[in-house]
């Protein structure tokens, strides 16, 4: 898709973070929106910011893993605008919790948002991309769709969904004039953290202050993902620790695995409950004599 001026864009996850900055940029680059996210509060605050321009700007009170909300949303998009040309499913969420600690309603509703939500975007919007001259897709995956770590099972899970969706999208919207693009972001200072659910022994100001130390800011990521539907790449790598964790991934597949989560423990502290639940672990395994 080598254009956005005079295009249609639906954005999901568009109240904050790098869907707002997504909403910002596209609007700058003379782009139709329509903005879906699940906090109206935050949509009215986005709308009161970009509006009065000269591109149509919509926004939708959506919840993304809600299968009839999401089938009716082409028709409300399409009540304002006159088509859709590019489809961005940023929409996703975060639990922090040992496997064994995780609890299932946790998992549902984390993979209801980051993998159905992806899913359902997809799918209610592809036929009428495919009425359009020219069309694309974009899935944020994340590092974390590339590497498996320590107390995110559920996020690896959604996020390595994700890839796997793209990846066959690829090959399957190939022949057609659809493109697709596969995001995996590193570090970037979004709300994820603020808004995630997470274990009660990790200190979610300080996750947060580190979290926003070592990110890059969603204006930044915006631009790399446009740049990247410009150019119709179909994978895109953001941060240094995003092609660092790729290649080792390539290089060392159960290593590699290792040496990232050891650097992701040192240096984000990601992890760090994991670890103390492992030394009550092996204090267990003493106690009942299993172990020296």
């Amino acid at each position: 898709m080598k254009r956005l001026t005079g295009r249609t864009a639906v954005v999901t996850g568009a109240g904050s973070g790098i869907g707002r900055a997504l909403v910002q940029q596209l609007i700058e680059a003379g782009c139709h929106v329509a903005a879906v996210d699940i906090r109206g509060d935050r949509l009215a605050e986005l709308a009161e910011a970009v509006g009065g321009g000269t591109v149509r700007v919509s926004t939708h009170v959506v919840d993304v893993s809600d299968r009839a909300a999401m089938e009716a949303l082409p028709a409300a998009v399409l009540e304002v605008h006159d088509a859709v040309h590019l489809v961005i499913n940023n929409a996703g969420v975060t639990v922090s919790h040992a496997f064994k600690d995780h609890s299932l309603d946790d998992w549902e509703w984390l993979i209801g948002i980051n993998l159905w939500g992806v899913v359902y975007g997809c799918h209610v919007f592809l036929p009428h991309l495919m009425e359009v001259d020219e069309a694309h897709i974009v899935n944020i995956s994340s590092v974390f769709g590339i590497a498996g770590i320590l107390g995110q099972s559920s996020y690896c899970t959604s996020k390595f969904g994700v890839r796997g969706l793209s990846e066959c999208l690829w090959e399957e919207l190939r022949p057609t004039h659809v493109g697709v693009t596969v995001v995996h972001p590193g570090g970037v200072d979004t709300r994820i953290v603020a808004d995630a659910r997470i274990d009660e022994s990790i200190d979610r100001e300080e996750a947060k202050a580190r979290f926003a130390s070592l990110g890059i800011s969603p204006r930044r990521a915006a631009g790399q993902i446009l740049r990247a539907v410009r150019r119709d790449q179909p994978r895109l790598r953001i941060t240094r620790e995003a092609y660092l964790m790729d290649w080792l991934r390539r290089l060392l597949p159960v290593w590699g695995n290792q040496l990232i989560n050891w650097a992701l423990l040192q240096f984000m502290g990601l992890g760090e409950a994991h670890r103390t639940q492992l030394e009550d672990y092996r204090s267990q395994r003493r106690e009942l004599g299993f172990d020296p």
